[in-house]
């Protein structure tokens, strides 16, 4: 049987934007011990450093084949783009509205210039190679931790952390990532496969 690989696109992060996130997120990790001293950050798994990043599509279980199409693809996508700014402008629980939540995130703002670069992804995968789009909004978010139900519905609704501030954190995407993630028991690993500039 032929091996598979978990793939998607991504956008990465400088090292200095990982450094400021890194330290919303111990500065949010401490509010989780309760009021009597029982420390409840551990039905949140928190995502190291340098896991931190954007992922515009979720590719699924690729064979070696595949993923040099969705290589080609993703080069052709980068050349019709140029680089953008892109704003980090709240920390909050994810997906809004969904309770219990599955993530602590940051959010993105939506701009012209990432909302066509992820369409043209879309529309490139969906002619070239065998991709589904999910057909849901998109909105660019950065995830800090992931969420156990069971352990959050534990705590009394008064005991959660409340999670909602905003931030000012500006960066250029200059490049797009076709990324592997691959499961190990502490966690997934990720690497970048290929990286493909966006245009000046």
């Amino acid at each position: 049987m032929e091996k598979r690989y978990r793939i998607f696109i991504a956008i990465n992060l400088s090292n200095d934007i990982k450094r400021v996130l890194e330290k919303h997120q111990k500065e949010i990790r401490g509010r989780f011990t309760l009021s009597q001293g029982e420390d409840v950050s551990e039905w949140a798994k928190w995502e190291p450093k340098e896991n931190l990043h954007i992922t515009l599509e979720f590719l699924g279980a690729l064979t070696d084949a595949e993923i040099g199409e969705i290589c080609v693809v993703v080069k052709e996508v980068a050349e019709r783009h140029s680089g953008f700014s892109l704003n980090l402008n709240k920390i909050l629980y994810g997906p809004p509205k969904k309770m219990p939540p599955k993530f602590v995130w940051v959010e993105g703002e939506k701009s012209e210039e990432l909302t066509a670069l992820r369409q043209d992804l879309e529309n490139s995968l969906a002619e070239k190679v065998a991709f589904v789009p999910e057909n849901r909004a998109f909105s660019p978010h950065i995830t800090l931790a992931r969420i156990g139900a069971w352990g959050f519905k534990a705590i009394e609704p008064e005991e959660r952390p409340e999670i909602n501030e905003n931030i000012d954190l500006a960066f250029t995407v200059e490049s797009i990532e076709v990324m592997e993630s691959e499961m190990r028991k502490g966690g997934p690993i990720y690497t970048v496969l290929e990286s493909h500039n966006l245009q000046n």
